[in-house]
């Protein structure tokens, strides 16, 4: 006889969850990278530092733009954190009641109850606690993603992308046809003939001058960071990709204030 219908949802009180193949590395772990990067540490440098190999610290850096897309705050204590599941799973294999381990890690007994029971493995088509799991579980089910702004309004998207691409325009309102520019590579710090023939506007111009624009509508509103992660962070497809070029900078990836500060140059002293 096989499994009845809905047998997942009556032992563990949630849907299945599609399997992610190979274990995802653990949230914590990716906020310890990031961290290394704000240092100055390079991707690679960074990626070993925390445990994890330097091909994989590069493609996180180079799909992510150079920004972190996770939030970098310390964990309030309010969840189970990974080493609280390892042990956890250990009480349990060692046949320990909820109560008894629910003393050990000193959480309610309610909490490790319903730790047991959602965020345990059933492949086996049983309730088996494994941490690694668990941990994958909680994460999914904690996310909460949401539609960048620039997606939800298409006015403000171009507003932004018009200033950010900084089309001259004569008064009647018509483009001037300028130099036609190299192909964009996607490369960071192009070469000066990869850069636009434009008169852009930074991020930070954009953001103070809708305030100007729009005085009474709140939602023609955005930081000039969220630009910054609509440009560099993958899987947005709030603007276009190869608006960077435009930027002042001409970076493909942005790079940490720590890591620039640390070449010959990279600031200016204070005198």
């Amino acid at each position: 006889m096989g499994r009845q219908p809905g047998w997942m949802v009556t032992q563990t009180g949630r849907p299945a969850m599609r399997s992610p193949g190979h274990p995802p590395i653990r949230r914590e772990i990716e906020q310890a990278f990031w961290r290394r990067i704000a240092e100055g540490s390079t991707s690679e440098d960074a990626a070993i530092a925390v445990g994890v190999s330097g091909p994989v610290g590069s493609r996180w850096f180079r799909e992510r733009g150079g920004m972190p897309s996770i939030s970098l705050d310390a964990p309030s204590g309010r969840y189970l954190s990974f080493a609280e599941r390892e042990e956890i799973a250990l009480l349990r294999a060692q046949s320990c009641g909820v109560r008894e381990i629910a003393r050990r890690v000193a959480r309610s007994p309610s909490t490790i109850s319903r730790e047991l029971r959602r965020n345990a493995a059933t492949r086996s088509g049983k309730l088996k606690y494994r941490a690694g799991v668990a941990q994958w579980k909680a994460e999914l089910a904690a996310r909460r993603p949401k539609t960048a702004k620039l997606v939800a309004n298409p006015q403000l998207q171009e507003y932004v992308q018009e200033r950010l691409a900084g089309e001259v325009r004569r008064p009647d309102g018509t483009v001037v046809v300028g130099p036609s520019p190299a192909p964009w590579k996607g490369r960071n710090k192009p070469r000066r003939q990869d850069r636009r023939w434009a008169m852009a506007w930074s991020p930070e111009q954009i953001s103070h001058r809708l305030r100007v624009d729009f005085p009474d509508d709140e939602s023609m509103r955005i930081s000039h960071e969220a630009i910054y992660q609509a440009l560099y962070i993958q899987g947005r497809g709030a603007l276009k990709r190869e608006l960077v070029a435009c930027l002042r900078t001409g970076r493909a990836l942005r790079v940490p204030r720590a890591r620039s500060k640390s070449k010959p140059g990279g600031h200016v002293p204070p005198r």
